[in-house]
């Protein structure tokens, strides 16, 4: 395992290009997602009644939300531009992945990277298996959520409320961290070039789960706990030194997303006959 993970990072620091690439778009996306939720959380935290407001007021001000939310078209305008949000990133997103996921098995064929080639060459097979693990990491939502609202208004305590909503959202994250990684797998079989290389990837994913889900938790693990002790020190010793650790966190982030790649992508390479 430790050989993939350094095989990997060699192959992160070579796209390295790609890295601050994507850390910009992260950081724009972030821009605009902070604007949007701003735009809408400021105006109504205004109207809030005062520091220290009567029961009476709290109940008149959540009763004109609830008014102006469910008996008029305030929301309208905020949904329409949350939706071509979330269809711009699911445009976008599988064009990074395309050229990340090619440029990572092609890099050593001319001595350099293949990002633009690999949006060119692979960006409809990557994109339509993206829409397609969305779609199914999001179905369970439909028997989940309103099983979850129900839960959370009828519980009496926290822990009566975590007893019914923790096995379903415990089993809802391991579905959709298993269909990750064998759309991941079936992602880098799109572009590798060969052909049947989706179902061939696929079933190299399935024989080999235990040692590629084990690399991938290990990384997964790795990022999670230099975010953990980036958050510790930003609370710790606040100041412009905690500031600059902070943001350069998510350009770490970015590198470590594309290490994780590459460490999957060599894992899964060499367990291929």
């Amino acid at each position: 395992m430790k050989n993939h993970m350094m095989q990997g990072w060699r192959l992160a620091i070579k796209h390295f290009y790609i890295v601050i690439l994507l850390f910009l778009y992260q950081l724009l996306w972030g821009f605009f997602l902070y604007r949007f939720i701003d735009s809408v959380v400021a105006p109504i935290l205004r109207r809030f009644p005062d520091q220290s407001p009567s029961k009476a007021a709290v109940q008149l001000f959540m009763s004109e939300a609830q008014f102006q939310i469910m008996k008029t078209d305030l929301l309208t305008p905020y949904l329409w531009l949350l939706g071509g949000l979330f269809a711009a990133r699911m445009l976008l997103s599988p064009l990074f992945n395309a050229g990340l996921l090619y440029s990572l098995q092609h890099a050593s064929d001319a001595g350099g990277t293949q990002f633009l080639q690999g949006i060119r060459k692979a960006w409809k097979p990557v994109t339509l298996l993206y829409w397609i693990e969305t779609i199914l990491t999001l179905a369970p939502a439909w028997w989940l959520a309103p099983r979850g609202l129900d839960a959370l208004m009828h519980s009496r305590s926290i822990s009566a409320l975590l007893q019914q909503t923790l096995p379903a959202a415990g089993g809802w994250l391991l579905w959709g961290i298993l269909l990750h990684l064998l759309f991941l797998a079936m992602q880098l079989g799109a572009t590798s070039g060969k052909s049947g290389g989706i179902f061939q990837s696929l079933g190299t994913a399935v024989k080999n789960l235990l040692p590629f889900a084990g690399l991938s938790l290990l990384m997964w693990a790795i990022g999670s706990g230099i975010g953990l002790f980036v958050s510790s020190l930003s609370l710790v010793w606040a100041g412009f030194i905690a500031l600059i650790v902070h943001q350069g966190y998510h350009l770490v982030r970015t590198l470590l997303k594309v290490w994780t790649l590459a460490s999957q992508y060599d894992i899964l390479r060499s367990k291929e006959v």
